[in-house]
């Protein structure tokens, strides 16, 4: 009966223990974070937006390259309307993979880790392009690429979103964001200059090299503190914050409202209780909103060739407008998203471009002029929502599963991206291309009823949203 005792005692000591251990970690993560939150945005940020928003500035231009070599390799290897979308997909395909490997990568070994060796798959991929003899060279190598450009860009934002503070976060990130659509829009201008007068592999070999740059300067920045939290590495977060607080004098007072959890995390809690409708709800908005920017992004080049019969320097400068209309309206939301919110952003940007591509429809899409008009417009406009959910998706989930998160979640965009090309490819031949913006407009539609159930995150620190 004693022995019975004393291995009570011993268990409840132990259980006692264990939660003042806990409890100690817990509040020497809330110091460390509250730490963060106090710091204003300072000259130590800028590094960091620069160096990964260059990354994410290649990822940008590796994945548009191929719209601009197209137009070209139609005419060169003959492509069908359906080969045209079954390599566009293929890439697509390969970024759904590389978003869950290495945001898995990300939580495991650091956001750093994984960047690196996306950054470098990708580039070295875009260099093997350029020796690609045939289609199915082609679709091959495009694929492997894929898998580096699609685990790029979740892990680089899950990155930034946790350097940012909760005041101000929206336009911090968005103008770190806003490097994406400044690549589509580069590499259209790159793409109308250099594919007519040089040829189509010097596309491949610019973001090649321009990727193996920024590969070499990634080893230049620090592990996210958050993420080192996450993992108890106390030390180590600290030292990193001490260097944010040497960057400024100013601080800001600041109340640490939730426990911080130093646990494990795990890609099922994403479909616990608590953050199973969070999951589902942005899974559909990033499928819907990329079905619909990146079937006309990747297709509007092709479309003026083969439809509208337009030269090839007049195509590639006609698609390259839509780029320049979602640059501008990146800007504006970037500006805007603290006051409008992620959720009224999102709602009113998808009821816009459904608008917008009905008019389409209606008039038949009879002219290059009206589909440059109104579908650029529309990809500008749906173009907001793809960059704000890049913000958005890890703001609603933990530390802990933040990377996994933001990567499973950005496969449905990949896998949106791999479909579309492919349908629009169909569609176009069986019912014509006033058919192809009624098959955007329905999608943008359901876009809109989702964005419906989105919660909103905007001047609320991360901890606070996802416990």
């Amino acid at each position: 009966m004693n022995v019975e005792l004393n291995k009570n005692v011993v268990g409840v000591s132990e259980e006692v223990n264990h939660k003042k251990e806990d409890s100690h970690l817990s509040n020497v993560a809330s110091d460390l974070i509250a730490r963060m939150e106090s710091i204003p945005f300072s000259r130590w940020h800028i590094k960091p937006r620069v160096v990964m928003g260059s990354a994410t500035f290649f990822d940008a231009f590796d994945a548009l390259s191929l719209a601009f070599v197209l137009p070209v390799l139609i005419g060169l290897w003959k492509l069908t309307p359906g080969q045209i979308g079954i390599i566009i997909g293929a890439g697509y395909l390969g970024q759904a993979i590389g978003a869950i490997f290495f945001g898995w990568l990300a939580e495991r070994f650091g956001r750093l880790y994984s960047a690196k060796y996306t950054v470098f798959l990708m580039s070295v991929m875009c260099i093997t392009c350029m020796f690609a003899g045939n289609f199915n060279t082609l679709l091959l190598f495009r694929f492997v690429q894929g898998i580096g450009i699609g685990g790029e860009v979740p892990v680089a934002a899950a990155y930034i979103n946790e350097l940012s503070r909760a005041h101000g976060r929206g336009r911090f990130f968005m103008l770190y964001e806003l490097i994406f659509p400044l690549g589509l829009m580069i590499s259209a201008q790159v793409g109308t200059l250099v594919v007519p007068s040089l040829g189509w592999k010097w596309m491949f070999l610019i973001g090649g090299a321009g990727g193996l740059v920024v590969f070499l300067l990634l080893f230049t920045l620090r592990e996210s503190p958050r993420w080192l939290i996450s993992k108890g590495r106390f030390e180590e977060a600290d030292r990193v914050i001490k260097e944010i607080e040497a960057s400024t004098d100013k601080r800001i007072p600041v109340t640490i409202t939730a426990p911080q959890s130093v646990a494990k995390g795990n890609w099922k809690e994403l479909f616990s209780s608590f953050y199973r409708t969070r999951t589902l709800v942005v899974w559909t908005l990033w499928f819907s909103a990329y079905f619909v920017s990146n079937g006309l992004n990747n297709w509007l080049p092709s479309l003026y060739k083969t439809v509208y019969h337009l030269p090839l320097e007049e195509s590639l400068r006609a698609a390259s407008i839509s780029n320049m209309i979602q640059t501008a309206a990146v800007v504006a939301c970037a500006f805007l998203i603290d006051r409008v919110g992620r959720r009224n952003w999102a709602i009113t940007a998808f009821i816009v471009a459904c608008i917008l591509l009905s008019m389409l429809w209606v008039n038949g899409a009879e002219t290059a002029e009206s589909v440059m008009y109104l579908g650029s417009s529309a990809y500008g406009v749906i173009g907001t929502i793809t960059v704000l959910l890049y913000l958005y998706t890890p703001e609603i989930y933990p530390t802990r599963i933040r990377a996994i998160g933001t990567a499973f979640a950005t496969a449905w965009l990949r896998l949106a991206s791999a479909i579309a090309p492919t349908i629009v490819g169909f569609v176009l031949g069986a019912k014509g291309i006033a058919s192809v913006f009624l098959l955007f407009a329905a999608v943008g539609v359901i876009g809109a009823l989702l964005a419906l159930r989105m919660i909103e995150t905007r001047e609320k620190m991360l901890e606070d949203i996802a416990p």
